[in-house]
């Protein structure tokens, strides 16, 4: 299995939905411009508007990368109005692992399926 899927769950810190948002689009319209190996990249908001997950997926570990490097000045951003954990599935190259570190990230091996 090449291609990397993550869910990020993003907690909204109180008062910062409104900065969150505008944060979020920035993200998706960076994407949309710079990004090459993103085949899904979705911002899902529960009920109450304080919770965020992001569902993302990538043709494989280079394409993670490529995407880090791309909204990474954003990212700063989103750490400061959110509390940020990552599942990730799939095998994620050495160098994705690495550029992960000090993280809160949760790896999980692909087992079975189609």
């Amino acid at each position: 299995m090449k291609d990397i899927q993550v869910n990020a769950r993003l907690k909204i810190k109180p008062g910062k939905m409104d900065e969150f948002k505008k944060l979020a689009h920035d993200c998706v319209e960076m994407v949309k411009q710079k990004d090459k190996g993103t085949t899904q990249y979705d911002w899902f908001y529960n009920e109450d508007k304080y919770e965020c997950i992001v569902r993302e997926r990538y043709v494989d570990s280079d394409a993670v990368l490529d995407h880090m490097a791309n909204v990474g000045h954003l990212l700063g951003g989103l750490v400061e109005l959110s509390d940020i954990s990552l599942d990730l599935y799939g095998n994620p190259s050495e160098n994705l692992k690495n550029a992960l570190e000090g993280f809160d990230v949760t790896f999980y091996d692909f087992g079975v399926g189609l």
